[in-house]
């Protein structure tokens, strides 16, 4: 079976997940490493609200998820392409063997501040469920400072910019649902470009090798290789915006059978179901999940 692993970001967390990982050996070592890095303990933290704050999130999500795949790997199971979302890419990139887990982890620790800092210059980001995409395109392109954050779904997305010109759009177009996050910072957008700066220096210095396993990135949802590419494609990452339909369409192009999200939540393969309707979707979340996977 030609199975894809994709790995969920931030808004999949949850007070209490990763509990049945820490008393694993393999698990305890990575966190323990992340830890010293860190200066604060991931599985205190999950155990507290303050998860859902994104300088805690981003580097708890990437651990567990990196945990999980190690289980996988423990099991000889390897998937045949990578991708994931948002700061889910990250976890992809260390996948494939882009980088080590210890560069993986320092980006997203200085990832999640910066985006946790660039929330006190205020923005805003609202879901939209069930619109006309026309209609919709129409209205970003007309109204200042909003874009198209996340590309999620025929019938779901994410837009994001200033609270003003975020209300606006709403205010303009018709959908079932409108959503607003519980972010006050304008992700994917243009309003990240300072933090998108000063990320800049750090993601230049760490290195990349080719990849072993294809990824495919956020802001180029093509499946590739080459260590230059997928890092100039992740130093867009911050301010472009995330291209998760063509992602799960080039998934069903490239002739995948199964995704497999790896991390807590089930946001990804339920996105990927709609879109993709005859792919198998499987959740890895847990050691107990883990067993009972197979590709």
């Amino acid at each position: 079976m030609k199975t894809a692993w994709v790995f969920p970001g931030q808004g999949s967390q949850s007070i209490g997940m990763a509990a049945d990982l820490g008393s694993m050996d393999i698990a305890l070592e990575k966190f323990a490493i992340a830890d010293e890095i860190l200066g604060w303990s991931i599985l205190e933290m999950c155990q507290s609200e303050k998860i859902n704050d994104t300088r805690y999130t981003q580097p708890s999500l990437y651990v567990i998820e990196s945990i999980l795949v190690d289980l996988l790997r423990a099991q000889q199971q390897q998937p045949m392409i990578v991708a994931g979302h948002s700061l889910g890419e990250y976890v992809a990139l260390h996948t494939a063997g882009v980088f080590d887990f210890v560069t993986g982890l320092k980006l997203v620790k200085k990832r999640g501040e910066l985006m946790a800092k660039s929330q006190e210059a205020g923005g805003k980001m609202v879901a939209l469920i069930g619109f006309d995409r026309n209609e919709l395109i129409q209205a970003i392109n007309s109204t200042p400072d909003v874009v198209l954050a996340n590309d999620n779904s025929a019938i779901q997305v994410v837009i994001s910019g200033t609270p003003e010109g975020v209300d606006a759009l709403v205010g303009k177009v018709k959908c079932k649902r409108a959503l607003p996050l519980k972010v006050s910072g304008a992700f994917h957008s243009h309003l990240m470009a300072a933090a998108a700066d000063d990320f800049t220096p750090v993601l230049e210095t760490s290195i990349f090798a080719d990849a072993q396993i294809p990824v495919l990135s956020n802001v180029e949802p093509t499946a590739v290789t080459d260590a230059a590419i997928l890092k100039e494609r992740l130093s867009r990452q911050m301010t472009g915006s995330v291209r998760w339909l063509e992602s799960c369409q080039e998934l069903a192009n490239l002739g995948i059978d199964q995704a497999a999200e790896v991390g807590p939540g089930k946001v990804l393969t339920g996105l990927i179901s709609r879109t993709c309707p005859k792919m198998k979707t499987v959740n890895i979340f847990s050691n107990e999940s883990v067993k009972k996977y197979t590709n």
